[in-house]
């Protein structure tokens, strides 16, 4: 059975990927399972300079989901080609790096310094972290997002996945924006904005105060979000939210997405992956497929047609 998947000019072995922020730096997780079965690893977001983060308590538990407002903690881009990168590269499936700048520039510095780099496969612009300032300004306006995309697009030939929010009131506009200007993929979604209170000492739970909502609390919002996007946009859509079971993953293929992946269930399930990985030939059998193209988009909404906006991004 074949299980690669084509994202634009990204292919990777299988659709299975685990999401950047989730995994560290993957280091931490090479005793729990065998890292090169991935489609692909995204680490942990990098910026142009070093980042201290948001004050702590940064992580909440919510009923069903995770609040965080970690604020981007790395050391910086140079650091992470120095000490980082040279691991990623061997592990032996692709590596997606993500990126966030402050400004349009940064995106830019940051996609010509990763241009051309031996073994990274790919580039995730990060344009809709909640938990810090300006982190969702590009993810929610149109013309900001495809200036970023064009920007950067520009100064790398490396497939470009646009990871966008779930935070706006029209998140097709922001896709096809982000399509038109030259993403290979869309990741749907980033976290939802959240809050949390002890209302005994009548503070927020989050030194940050908001942070992202993620994991199973925002799967209906996720899968909103894909239906939504594959009917309208004609680029492959890697979903994102609350994933941690092969019928999870499968929900998502069928409504749209060509490739998912996990991320907080990481926390909590570090084997999920592995798991959804060895279910899925068998998935595919009882919908009759040999491939995972074959169920891309296919749900069956009364009324219309499969979709075939999703169907098409898939095949080209």
């Amino acid at each position: 059975m074949d299980l690669s998947v084509q994202l634009g000019r990204l292919r990777l072995p299988n659709p299975v990927m685990v999401a950047s922020g989730t995994f560290g730096y993957a280091r931490e997780m090479q005793s729990l399972l065998d890292l090169r079965r991935l489609g692909a690893i995204i680490p942990k977001t990098i910026t142009q300079h070093p980042r201290i983060g948001n004050p702590p308590p940064r992580t909440v538990e919510t009923p069903a989901g995770l609040l965080n407002s970690i604020g981007l903690d790395n050391d910086g881009i140079d650091k992470f080609i120095e000490d980082h990168l040279p691991f990623l590269v061997t592990i032996g499936c692709p590596i997606i790096v993500s990126i966030a700048g402050k400004n349009y520039e940064e995106f830019v510095r940051l996609a010509a310094q990763l241009d051309g780099y031996p073994g990274v496969a790919g580039i995730e612009l990060n344009i809709s972290c909640p938990n810090v300032a300006g982190g969702v300004d590009f993810g929610t306006d149109p013309g900001a997002c495809a200036r970023v995309v064009l920007g950067v697009r520009n100064r790398t030939s490396l497939p470009i996945l646009a990871k966008l929010t779930p935070n706006v009131t029209d998140i097709v506009g922001v896709a096809q924006a982000a399509a038109d200007a030259g993403a290979d993929a869309l990741t749907l979604i980033n976290t939802c904005l959240g809050m949390a209170v002890d209302w005994r000492r009548r503070i927020p739970r989050l030194g940050g105060v908001l942070g992202g909502l993620s994991g199973p609390a925002i799967k209906p919002i996720a899968l909103r979000a894909v239906f939504q996007v594959a009917q309208r946009v004609r680029v492959p859509i890697v979903a994102a939210g609350g994933i941690a079971s092969i019928d999870d993953c499968m929900e998502f293929l069928v409504t749209g997405a060509s490739a998912i992946q996990v991320g907080t269930a990481n926390f909590y399930h570090p084997r999920a992956t592995m798991e959804i990985l060895e279910a899925l030939p068998n998935a595919l059998s009882e919908l009759g497929a040999q491939t995972v193209a074959e169920v891309v988009g296919t749900l069956k909404v009364p009324g219309t047609q499969p979709c075939e906006a999703a169907l098409e991004a898939h095949r080209r």
